[in-house]
């Protein structure tokens, strides 16, 4: 594919509007995270998501050594912790700058607050798919809460109604 038909390819795929989610794995004596939003759910008996990850991210190899994740759904006032989660040059102590502070499960699992829902996820499958790793989880357990969800269109934040930045 030519880079002109990549670029047209990503700019479709931005006019689809989505959810922004922050993947979460503890491993190695450490919280570990990725902004995400190719997240959906796959069933609701038994209780499937999916989640597609970049072969190359660092979260990929921790997804699939643990195989036990978390999803965090973001509020909309969560923007600077996706953009941390989003950038592949992170540093882990910096996470709290950003406005990432976690609980733990009882399986460890670090979950962030003030999202708007959490799923404790247990790896099901996983499936090379292109550069990515398309992988299934169960859904062990949900907590939702009360806000608006940060979305993502046209390669930037908004709100339900107005565009953020």
């Amino acid at each position: 594919m030519s880079q002109l038909e990549q670029r047209m390819f990503r700019d479709a795929c931005g006019l689809f509007a989505t959810g922004v989610n922050v993947l979460t794995t503890h491993w190695d004596g450490h919280d570990h995270g990725m902004t995400a939003n190719a997240f959906t759910s796959v069933s609701l008996e038994p209780q499937l998501v999916l989640v597609c990850v970049d072969h190359k991210a660092q979260t990929h190899a921790h997804l699939t050594a643990r195989k036990r994740f978390g999803i965090n759904v973001l509020s909309e006032g969560q923007a600077a912790i996706s953009e941390h989660y989003a950038d592949p040059e992170r540093n882990l102590a910096a996470a709290e700058r950003s406005g990432a502070r976690f609980d733990r499960t009882a399986h460890g699992t670090p979950v962030l607050h003030g999202a708007l829902a959490y799923f404790e996820c247990r790896l099901q499958d996983a499936r090379d798919a292109g550069d990515h790793t398309i992988f299934i989880a169960e859904v062990e357990d949900v907590v939702v809460r009360e806000g608006n969800p940060l979305l993502f269109f046209r390669s930037g934040y908004c709100a339900i109604g107005s565009k953020l930045s």
